[in-house]
């Protein structure tokens, strides 16, 4: 049912509005915020569903003149210079101020609940050419991605394209110095320790630049005999470990600033560096993202020598619970799987395999940003919803 105001009061010498609500709930609005958001066609531009008033022309100081109730169903107020704005109830309810509303609100539009595993994870499943024909199976698809950071698409073709295929799906790939896709392969004179047959230690992707893929796509295409298996590990899952186990530790490598640096030639020739925090978190220390790859992080380390030993020794206890048993697990890709997952939280690694003088496996790798993919999952979301 819609929202339905009972009552509407001027509050604070006319610089808050009250709001109560059918129901006994109150709610609470600026009313600098609420000229500032004002629907009419002066100030707001719907076909853009963008703001036209100019910061410059709003007073920051601003009070209600007057207030009116029509329905139960919207307010409408008239400021200072004699300007009218109307606000639904609907629409001042989804922006009500309160921490429980903000709280809902963020979750319904960035589904920050992750659901944490280890070696226990049951990785998810979802043939291929239904979320590529399915907007339910999409919407599945990148729920699931969000929430528990991977997923794996079976019944690909076992030909390179089918990648390009998959950010038609969502919008588009992420173009980056490796190419819109890109072929792991043992390459001789490889300019990515990925193009070797040697282990790849736990990692995430691309640390090297300011803004790193949000998530990558590894479609095999042919799997060796021996070896070459996949390990991934839940990232977010271990930093809450090591700040319970260790804040001293967690403190450390979400503060301190890493070099990287990836030169070389492939798409275009490159000479990347960057600094980034092994762990980031947000306002409350909760990590974000993880930007560790240990082949990519640079000899030149911009930090006062007495404090490089602490880092190694954080490091070194973080690059341990990744790798414990108890987190890691360990699976192995077959021609016609995709696997998508989340590298900002999802740290991946693989096991050696014997060289050849032939290629004997091969994986097309492609990355997108979490902006375009959390943008295809809304509107999924919606047609989704508007069918049910």
């Amino acid at each position: 049912m819609s929202p339905r105001i009972r009552k509407v009061e001027v509050l604070d010498k006319g610089h808050f509005i009250r709001v109560e609500w059918e129901g006994g709930s109150e709610s609470s609005y600026p009313c600098v915020w609420l000229r500032d958001s004002c629907q009419c066609p002066l100030c707001f531009l719907p076909s853009a569903g963008a703001r036209r008033l100019l910061l410059e022309d709003l007073d920051v100081n601003i009070v209600v003149k007057q207030v009116a109730l029509a329905d139960g169903e919207k307010i409408s107020i008239t400021w200072p210079d004699e300007h009218t704005s109307v606000y639904e109830a609907e629409w001042l309810k989804k922006r009500c101020f309160s921490e429980e509303a903000r709280a809902v609100m963020r979750a319904d539009l960035f589904l920050s609940e992750c659901q944490y595993w280890g070696s226990d994870l049951q990785l998810p499943k979802i043939p291929f050419e239904e979320i590529i024909c399915s907007d339910e199976s999409a919407y599945k698809w990148l729920c699931t991605l969000k929430n528990v950071g991977i997923v794996l698409l079976t019944g690909a073709a076992t030909r390179q394209g089918e990648l390009i295929r998959l950010g038609h799906r969502i919008g588009f790939l992420r173009l980056t110095f490796y190419g819109p896709t890109w072929q792991v392969q043992d390459k001789a004179d490889a300019n990515n320790v990925a193009y070797t047959t040697g282990r790849l230690c736990f990692h995430t992707d691309y640390p090297v630049l300011q803004h790193p893929p949000g998530v990558q796509f590894l479609h095999c295409i042919k799997q060796t005999a021996a070896g070459g298996e996949s390990e991934v590990v839940d990232g977010f899952h271990v930093c809450n470990k090591l700040k319970k186990q260790n804040p001293e530790a967690y403190q450390i490598l979400s503060s301190t600033a890493v070099d990287y640096t990836d030169v070389g030639v492939d798409y275009c020739d490159f000479a990347v560096h960057c600094k980034q925090r092994i762990i980031d978190v947000d306002s409350r220390g909760q990590a974000i993202r993880i930007n560790y790859n240990n082949a990519t992080r640079d000899t030149v380390f911009d930090i006062p020598a007495e404090k490089v030993r602490p880092f190694y020794a954080a490091l070194k206890e973080f690059n341990d619970l990744l790798n414990s048993a108890e987190h890691k697990f360990t699976y192995k890709l077959k021609p016609r799987d995709i696997v998508t997952f989340d590298n900002w939280r999802v740290l991946h690694g693989r096991q050696s395999y014997p060289a050849c003088s032939e290629v004997t496996r091969h994986l097309e790798g492609a990355y997108a940003d979490w902006d375009v993919v959390m943008s295809r999952l809304r509107l999924l979301r919606k047609t989704v919803w508007n069918r049910d």
